[in-house]
């Protein structure tokens, strides 16, 4: 029964703020090396990085979300996620400041995404849990990249000839 009221999330920061992907999209998790430079892209694609013989995007998901870029630091890692977008999967890497912990959350404890004044679009967000005296920021990851421009959709065609 706790399987069904419950769901798993791997956590991450992105500055001070606390957010959460679920479990089942993360491939893995990855050190921080610098990704090889697309020409052109929008702003929030680094590149691309080698993943066991897979070209996949980076994304610098403060720059994506309308914050600072990301200083890299000995904690900086990089979640690989299989991104169910549309009718495809999408193979990205996002950039995290720290990676801490999978954590379960009770499904009646992921509140619907208030407008809190935050610097992107709430439609992005899936929900908050309440977590340690602070927010646990839920990202919809297909929301998020459904939209992307045409240059990371291009990006995400190059990966999988190379």
């Amino acid at each position: 029964m706790a399987q069904k009221t419950e769901a798993q999330f791997v956590t991450f920061s992105l500055g001070e703020e606390i957010f959460a992907v679920p479990v089942e999209v993360v491939r893995e998790i990855l050190d921080h090396e610098d990704a090889f430079k697309i020409p052109h892209g929008p702003d929030y694609l680094l590149g691309l990085r080698d993943v066991r013989g897979q070209g996949v995007p980076v994304i610098d998901l403060r720059v994506r979300l309308g914050m600072t870029p990301t200083v890299k630091t000995s904690h900086t890692r990089i979640l690989v996620l299989d991104v169910p977008v549309e009718n495809r999967v999408l193979a990205l890497g996002l950039v995290a400041d720290r990676v801490f912990e999978v954590v379960p959350f009770l499904r009646d404890q992921i509140e619907e995404a208030p407008d809190i004044g935050i610097q992107w679009r709430s439609d992005y967000i899936s929900g908050v849990v309440r977590r340690n005296g602070g927010f646990v920021v839920i990202i919809d990851l297909a929301r998020l990249f459904s939209d992307s421009s045409s240059a990371l959709a291009s990006a995400t065609r190059v990966q999988n000839v190379a």
